[in-house]
């Protein structure tokens, strides 16, 4: 077992290392900001302090209660409780506008958690690697006889959630041409082995992408620019991508989406001095930017949003934008109607071989798990560590409680060197509720019922998850979404299996149902072959 422990417990301890590491991964640590421009872990300095000390003193009958990021009480609640229960950025529907979380947010009263920043189970770029990876490799299956080789794919972004773009296309087999305008964001792409080469010329990144594409080369380049700027005039100089999409962070136009001719510095100034202004600037780029996508996907290119809501920003434009597909809708929600999503675990240790021991377990366990079977010894040769050991794949209901059981035996017999935390992306089959993402388009017209996740939370708090929470939109995603996200700890005791069998059986049960819920067949028959009881 690792030495150091802080807290009353190992399950404890292990949220308060979970929390370190996602501030350890964080864009602007000193402002608590882990991505997206606003996503925090806490919502200021008095707060996380409060919180590292509640934890320290928490007994395991005990639960924290987390009001948008700031710790409000420890009450006592059973051994079977969540030790943590978290709500962030949960606005009633009338009020929840850009407008008054704005608002709510300068006067300190609340913060935006994003997805797994907010509670605490973010791993860096590598939480989203093996999602964007299974994207393109859909998008492979469908369009170019399953080989990306060769294929150009043009994109911008490379923040919190769109640095993981160039590495899963070169893990892909393709050729990523990614545009970025913050220099920092690129050289830490470069540091993390994320990004192969980059360059401020447009014409250098060009031959560069052609001399790949030709000799059918996996690579990726990063060109400093701003994608508003960039893209036309690749579009300009006859270039049409094989594939397009975008991560800039163009779901918020006051911390996020950077317009065309302005620097970082520069939109920091303006956000003081003028936002209207920064906001209308914002939404003249953006529909310059989807106006390429579109005059792309009209010359051939495959072209999806990623889910930064670049396409309701451009709607406002009075641009076509939902011609444009969602990835979810399009590539991924076969997966989620068998409960298969980001499923990740954390080693609580530090020593990455607890990681190399799971990898050998999950290789060993789910051989007929094809994605298992290809994206194992991809991330073992590709992914750096970084923080907390943690490796992130793509397992379906049934197999991630297997898993973890799997995993909490090994922890008792001393297999492994400390506890292991399992958790997942809310991006999930049961977690969120997103109209212009996750759940766009749904069969049955259920799109905006958030009914869902809140359930998911609900069920999995009542199975003695060790970390519940629910979050909904905040700044720009305001009124647009709302989630959920849970954490187990297998800290090897008869206690974790209980609560491992419970919590991830209901975490992928309830989201299978959901889809078997709105008509997908599939989804159907993986709750009958799952032997849960549902009404259907």
């Amino acid at each position: 077992m690792v030495h150091g422990l802080r807290c009353r417990g190992w399950r404890q301890e292990t949220l308060l290392r979970m929390l370190e590491n996602t501030l350890g991964h964080a864009e602007r640590p000193d402002e608590l900001i882990v991505y997206a421009g606003l996503a925090k872990a806490a919502r200021d300095h008095q707060a996380l302090a409060t919180t590292v000390a509640a934890l320290s003193e928490l007994d395991e009958d005990e639960t924290l209660v987390i009001q948008s990021g700031k710790p409000i009480g420890v009450f006592p609640t059973g051994p079977n409780a969540p030790l943590v229960l978290m709500a962030t950025s949960n606005l009633v529907g009338r009020w929840a506008t850009s407008e008054h979380f704005y608002d709510l947010e300068r006067r300190g009263l609340i913060m935006w958690g994003g997805y797994t920043a907010g509670d605490w189970q973010y791993i860096g770029s590598q939480g989203i690697l093996q999602g964007t990876y299974q994207t393109l490799v859909a998008v492979a299956d469908e369009h170019f006889d399953g080989d990306l080789r060769g294929r150009l794919v043009v994109t911008a972004g490379l923040g919190g959630m769109g640095g993981a773009q160039p590495l899963a296309t070169v893990m892909a087999g393709g050729v990523a041409l990614c545009v970025e305008v913050d220099p920092d964001r690129i050289k830490r792409r470069l540091d993390s082995g994320y990004l192969v080469r980059a360059t401020d010329s447009v014409d250098e990144a060009l031959a560069w992408a052609r001399d790949s594409v030709r000799t059918r080369t996996p690579d990726s380049i990063g060109l400093l620019g701003n994608a508003a700027e960039i893209l036309p005039l690749l579009r300009d100089k006859g270039v049409v991508p094989d594939v397009v999409t975008d991560q800039t962070p163009a779901h918020d136009l006051l911390y996020g989406y950077v317009p065309a001719k302005h620097t970082p510095a520069e939109v920091a100034e303006l956000r003081e001095r003028d936002p209207d202004e920064l906001i209308r600037l914002a939404e003249e780029s953006i529909a310059r930017h989807v106006d390429c996508l579109l005059a792309w996907l009209d010359a051939g290119a495959v072209v999806f949003e990623y889910g930064n809501n670049i396409r309701a920003q451009a709607a406002k434009s009075g641009l076509k934008a939902f011609r444009i597909p969602i990835f979810v809708e399009r590539y991924i929600r076969p997966l989620f109607c068998r409960g298969l999503g980001p499923f990740r675990w954390l080693a609580a240790s530090g020593d990455t071989a607890d990681i190399d021991f799971i990898d050998d377990l999950v290789l060993a366990n789910f051989p007929d798990n094809p994605l298992v079977a290809r994206w194992i010894p991809l991330a073992r040769r590709f992914v750096r560590q970084s923080g907390l050991p943690a490796r992130i794949s793509w397992l379906a209901h049934g197999e991630r409680t297997r898993l973890a059981l799997l995993v909490n035996e090994a922890v008792r017999r001393g297999d492994l060197k400390g506890p292991v935390a399992f958790t997942r992306d809310h991006l999930d089959a049961g977690g969120v509720a997103q109209p212009l993402r996750e759940t766009e388009n749904m069969p049955d017209g259920s799109d905006a019922v958030s009914d869902w996740p809140l359930l998911n939370a609900l069920l999995t708090a009542g199975s003695g998850a060790d970390l519940v929470a629910i979050h909904a939109g905040g700044g720009g995603y305001a009124g647009y979404m709302q989630s959920a996200g849970v954490t187990l700890v297998a800290d090897g005791t008869p206690a974790a299996d209980d609560r491992i069998r419970a919590a991830l059986t209901a975490d992928t049960g309830i989201g299978i149902m959901r889809y078997a819920d709105a008509g997908y067949e599939t989804a159907a028959k993986a709750v009958r072959d799952s032997g849960l009881r549902w009404f259907a």
